[in-house]
């Protein structure tokens, strides 16, 4: 199992506290912004703060047109996909629900890996998940376990099963990349190449959908000073610099042990909705926090 050096926890910390602050901008644009339109609007921005670091990949339109196939996979996967879904999911289902479905991240990612690679979960693997399922749903509880039998599941929740569905097949493939995409055969892309070449990919399934919620009669964004702030905040943080952060973790510490660190994602939430709410952090936040934290250690012990 892989061992956490500092290096890898901060790669993989980071990316779930910026989503947890894409999902608590993402509620409060219902209504300015429709969810398609949101999302396209946000890797669009994206793309063109990435350019001026990335260009360069797109003097080889050779490389690119010879892996289009996975080029497509994945960004149509990660971009247009997981964070569509996530954004259609906040607008006819509650955050308490999101939260706990995305919970299952740990899940999906083992399974995905058992039935698409044949990797087999270990025990530590599914006691780390165990541990680390427990303290968010103890969050989602706030402290009481009987909350999690009045949750109601909306129609939006099927979005976020296939969003978590999406985001796991996604890690793998950063993980486990086809021979075209692997040494020797990989061009000699940055980083910054690498992930614009994703985004524009993404740009295709996520215009299109934007495209389609306009025809549908979408009511028109209304622009505002937060709402551009809303963008650029969601195109620079949860995009560029956790996507790169959950790139370079799920390739130095493995798909498996990233999905762990990604159940931070809602205790970062909790914690921002209290702030935005005036709210104390309650005892259960620590609590929970140490679950996942414990389910983090356990799940990369070394035997």
């Amino acid at each position: 199992m892989t061992r956490i050096t500092p290096r890898i926890a901060l790669f993989m910390t980071l990316p779930p506290l910026l989503w947890a602050g894409n999902a608590v901008v993402g509620r409060m644009m219902v209504g300015s912004v429709p969810p398609m339109t949101l999302n396209f609007l946000r890797w669009l921005i994206a793309s063109l703060i990435l350019l001026p670091l990335g260009w360069r990949v797109l003097r080889e339109p050779r490389a690119i047109l010879e892996r289009w196939p996975h080029l497509l996979l994945i960004g149509t996967l990660a971009m247009s996909t997981y964070n569509a879904l996530q954004y259609l999911a906040l607008v006819t289902t509650t955050p308490l629900n999101v939260t706990l479905i995305a919970a299952s991240g740990p899940v999906a990612m083992l399974v995905v890996g058992r039935l698409m690679y044949g990797v087999q979960p270990t025990g530590r693997q599914l006691g780390g998940a165990a541990l680390s399922i427990s303290g968010v749903l103890l969050v989602i509880a706030r402290g009481d376990p009987l909350a999690l039998a009045r949750v109601h599941f909306a129609v939006g929740d099927l979005y976020i099963v296939g969003a978590v569905i999406a985001w796991a097949i996604y890690s793998w493939l950063l993980a486990r990349p086809p021979a075209s995409m692997r040494a020797p055969a990989r061009p000699d892309w940055d980083w910054a190449g690498f992930l614009l070449v994703q985004i524009l990919f993404g740009l295709i399934g996520a215009g299109g959908a934007a495209a389609v919620e306009v025809a549908l009669g979408a009511a028109p964004i209304q622009w505002s000073g937060g709402v551009v702030a809303a963008l650029l905040f969601v195109a620079v943080g949860p995009g560029l610099i956790a996507y790169r952060c959950w790139g370079l973790g799920v390739a130095q510490g493995g798909p498996a042990l990233a999905a762990f660190f990604a159940n931070l994602t809602p205790l970062f939430a909790a914690l921002m909705s209290a702030a935005v709410l005036h709210e104390a952090p309650q005892w259960f936040h620590a609590l929970a926090f140490a679950l996942i934290v414990a389910g983090i250690l356990v799940s990369s012990k070394s035997r």
